[in-house]
Order: structure tokens, then C-alpha cells, then sequence
């Protein structure tokens, strides 16, 4: 059975939302992070950083939340039809980590970065309700996770950006993200 670890404060509950998306037997290994349960040796050969979140499937390691949507995608999801597909899932994913949660995340640059952000994000979901069109994706799972971190954490008026919090509004009603990132809130 694949494993998830996890420890306070990470980005597991995206996996863990991704997981129950895709109905995926799964279990949930809390790490404690304050006994240093992250650094042991046992962990540091899953992941040698001691980072969350981390999965084990089988014999296979893998860690950073990223790169773990885009293997279950592949592997559990049939999410990818063509290159095309793919390099367009793995834009949005590298996109929510790398671009937008920095971009807002980062107190010096959030004023900046806010506006130029939401502003295409509200135009995108004012002509498709989900990332990649008419349907649901890993990709949501991604930007979804990091627009509802950022209005859980940050408490950010987004109110100017109608549709990004129309989005919001729906992916937070999804029966997997109500268990997992929701449940958190």
C-alpha cells in the first residue's frame, strides 16, 4: 500500500487531497516533527533532506509535492494523453509551486506579485471553470491547494478577483478536498 508521510505544517494535505481524488488506498504516516522524527535515518533514506511530504509506493520513493501530483497523475490518473497534455499539467504544477506561492507567499513581494497573478487567473476562470477547461485535473489539485492556502493562511481580501474566488468556492466543495485541505480549516 503506497505511503504518505507527513508532519505539521507541510504540503502532504495536497497529496492527501490528490490521493482521495483519485480513490487510492493510502496510508497516512504522520511524522513528528518537533522529536526531529523527519531526520532519522529510517525517513532520510525515503527522503534525504528530512523533508514532507514523501511517498513510498512499493519499492519507489519520491518527494516533493510536485513532482509526486505529476507521478500519481501518470500512474494512477492516465491524466497524460499526449506530450502536450502532460507539458501543459506539468506547467500548472511547476506554476502553483514555483510562481504562485512565492509570488504571494513572500511578504516583500506580495504586493507586486498579487495583482499580476490573480488578475489572469480571474480572466482564465471567467471563460473555464477549472484549470484546464471543462475538467477536473491534478492541475487543479496544484493551483487550487495554493489559492485556498493562500485565503486560509494569509486571510487576503481576493474580492477583486470574482471568478479566482467563484474557483475557489468550487473546488472547496469537492467531497476529497472537503476530507482532506478542508477539514484543516
Amino acid at each position: 500500500m503506497l505511503k504518505l508521510y507527513e508532519g505539521a505544517r507541510s504540503r502532504a494535505s495536497i497529496v492527501q487531497w490528490y490521493l482521495e481524488e483519485l480513490e487510492i488506498p493510502y496510508e497516512f504516516v504522520l511524522l513528528d516533527m518537533s522529536v526531529q522524527e523527519h531526520l532519522q535515518p529510517e525517513f532520510r533514506a525515503i527522503n534525504p533532506f528530512g523533508k514532507v511530504p514523501a511517498i513510498v509506493d512499493g519499492n519507489f520513493s519520491l518527494w516533493e509535492s510536485g513532482a509526486i501530483l505529476l507521478y500519481l497523475a501518470e500512474k494512477y490518473g492516465k491524466a497524460f494523453d499526449s506530450p502536450e497534455t502532460q507539458g501543459t499539467i506539468m506547467q500548472w504544477i511547476l506554476f502553483a509551486n514555483a510562481t504562485l506561492g512565492p509570488g504571494v507567499f513572500v511578504e516583500i513581494s506580495r504586493e507586486k506579485e498579487t495583482p499580476r497573478l490573480m488578475q489572469p487567473l480571474n480572466e482564465m476562470f471567467e471563460r473555464q471553470p477549472f484549470v484546464l477547461g471543462d475538467r477536473f485535473s491534478v492541475a487543479d489539485v496544484a493551483v487550487g491547494s495554493m489559492l485556498c492556502y493562500i485565503a486560509l493562511l494569509l486571510k487576503l481580501d481576493l474580492s477583486a478577483y470574482p471568478q479566482v474566488v467563484g474557483y475557489m468556492k468550487r473546488i472547496s466543495e469537492r467531497p476529497a478536498f472537503a476530507k482532506t485541505i478542508g477539514s484543516r480549516q
